[in-house]
């Protein structure tokens, strides 16, 4: 039976709230590492939303709602010749950004990919640097762009560690909206009742269900799904920002509020706070160790949990390639998360089906030695019968081992092994990939790739004298930082 909390007495605003607010507001010395890795991202991130632009089921999505709309100082998106108002510019640059699965990974009891921020956090300085200059006064540079990413990073991960909106069916998308929302808002200049009015409304806000990413549903709203939460951050900051007031109560209002609408039901995988409330829980101050811990997509455009599946199925190619015909079973050993998120038996309908399922993502590397974006497209699919045929020899079972290890905040481990067995009794090896490529223990071996992975992406889009301009401003820290936002966007415009 529901009771209604009809005292009226305004309340301060929630305390999980007010942490939030303060951080943004307060934090001012991003460790060296958390720099210098949020310099990697920036390149990372905008190189898949190039290559993504390959595409035109993603294509589709960009540019002004109206045809022919100018609008004065309008932010750009990278790669095009679009300059559009910041909040449809956050859609436009998240959507490219997450399209292909290719960006960076947080794995915790939620996942999700915090570079998705970089939507509303370029639209943003873009729209504000270009304003600045047209008023005689001066642009925010890349350094504030590098601080807003590791801070909107640090608020995902940080809330991903011990809150599970998997668990009730939201979306990890609620929490792009949540660091997308305050960090723009710090860019515009928020005093704290404006930060804490915008946070509130990000809470209040309807949160997307996750049942876009899983059987039967999986399909391309969740490639946008990130770039409609970041835009949504830029409005609900701009909201707070013209005055509107906030909802203090936004997450604990009794029968109302965030926690009884979604946390309220006995689910024995959320975490508790000792007084036995539902409450979000901080496993650690924030600061910077989101960015200097995050995982790089280096090697595939495959959802991560399967990143480490991947390599182990590349590693045994030159075993299996001339026996495929003579496989009778494939055994992926794996890890809890993986088994929820991305295994799947049957017809996979579409790519973004397909990249969300774990014995594809195995499959296609045995019969191919690599995974490539084009290898989920429906022309690749329907002409490989190759792949589904192995899908079906496919067992996949848990280790728990893999499972503690995923969780454990000193390994951060996505571990999966792959065996193939032939039908005259021989077998494979083993192979057993404890930690990826992107994996912050493999920076010295992945780093080096990261960047071929960026000037190939480059390649995509623009000829060899602008490739290696972008190149030498990324690659130097400091001529980075100190560079204009608008100049730094310019650098990524195509001509009408």
């Amino acid at each position: 039976m529901h009771t209604t909390a009809d005292v009226n007495d305004r309340l301060d605003y929630d305390p999980e709230l007010q942490t939030l607010a303060d951080y943004v507001l307060n934090f001012r010395a991003p460790s060296e590492e958390a720099l210098t890795t949020a310099r990697y991202c920036l390149m990372d991130t905008l190189g898949c939303g190039l290559l993504a632009l390959r595409f035109p089921a993603c294509t589709k999505h960009l540019g002004p709602l109206v045809e022919g709309t100018t609008v004065p100082h309008g932010a750009r998106v990278p790669g095009t010749s679009l300059r559009l108002d910041p909040v449809k510019a956050a859609w436009d640059i998240g959507a490219m950004v997450r399209w292909l699965d290719y960006n960076d990974t947080w794995l915790a009891a939620e996942w999700g990919h915090p570079s998705d921020n970089l939507g509303a956090i370029l639209a943003v300085a873009d729209h504000l640097s270009q304003k600045r200059v047209a008023e005689g006064a001066a642009p925010l540079v890349m350094a504030d762009v590098l601080h807003a990413m590791v801070m909107a990073h640090e608020i995902q991960g940080v809330l991903a560690l011990e809150n599970s909106f998997n668990r009730v069916g939201l979306d990890h998308v609620v929490l792009v909206k949540v660091a997308s929302t305050a960090v723009v808002a710090k860019l515009m200049g928020a005093d704290r009742e404006q930060m804490l009015s915008a946070l509130s409304h990000a809470w209040v806000d309807g949160q997307s269900l996750r049942t876009y990413r899983h059987a039967p549903n999986a399909g391309s709203r969740k490639s946008w799904a990130a770039g409609d939460a970041t835009s949504r951050g830029v409005r609900l900051a701009d909201i707070a920002m013209r005055g509107e007031m906030g909802i203090p109560s936004a997450l604990s209002a009794p029968q109302w509020g965030f926690y009884d609408i979604a946390f309220s039901h006995s689910n024995k995988d959320l975490r508790l706070k000792p007084d036995g409330e539902r409450r979000l829980r901080f496993q650690r101050t924030l600061g910077c160790y989101v960015m200097e811990n995050i995982l790089f997509k280096v090697a595939f455009p495959a959802e991560f949990h399967a990143q480490t599946a991947c390599e182990a199925a590349v590693a045994l190619h030159p075993q299996v390639k001339d026996r495929l015909s003579s496989i009778e079973r494939v055994v992926i050993t794996t890890h809890e998360a993986a088994i929820r998120i991305i295994s799947k038996t049957g017809q996979l309908a579409n790519p973004a089906d397909r990249d969300h399922c774990l014995q594809y993502m195995v499959a296609v590397p045995l019969i191919q030695g690599t995974l490539t974006a084009d290898h989920y497209e429906d022309d690749f699919h329907a002409t490989h019968p190759l792949i589904d045929q192995l899908r079906e020899k496919m067992e996949v079972e848990e280790d728990p081992d893999y499972s503690s290890a995923y969780l454990d905040p000193e390994k951060r481990s996505i571990a999966n092994a792959v065996q193939v067995f032939f039908d005259d009794g021989t077998a494979t090896e083993k192979v057993a990939v404890e930690y990826p490529l992107g994996h912050r223990r493999r920076r010295d071996e992945g780093m080096p790739l990261l960047l071929d992975k960026f000037h190939r992406h480059l390649a995509t889009r623009f000829p060899a004298h602008r490739c290696e301009q972008i190149m030498r401003v990324c690659e130097d820290h400091a001529a980075l930082a100190s560079m204009p936002v608008n100049r730094f966007m310019a650098l990524w415009e195509m001509t009408p």
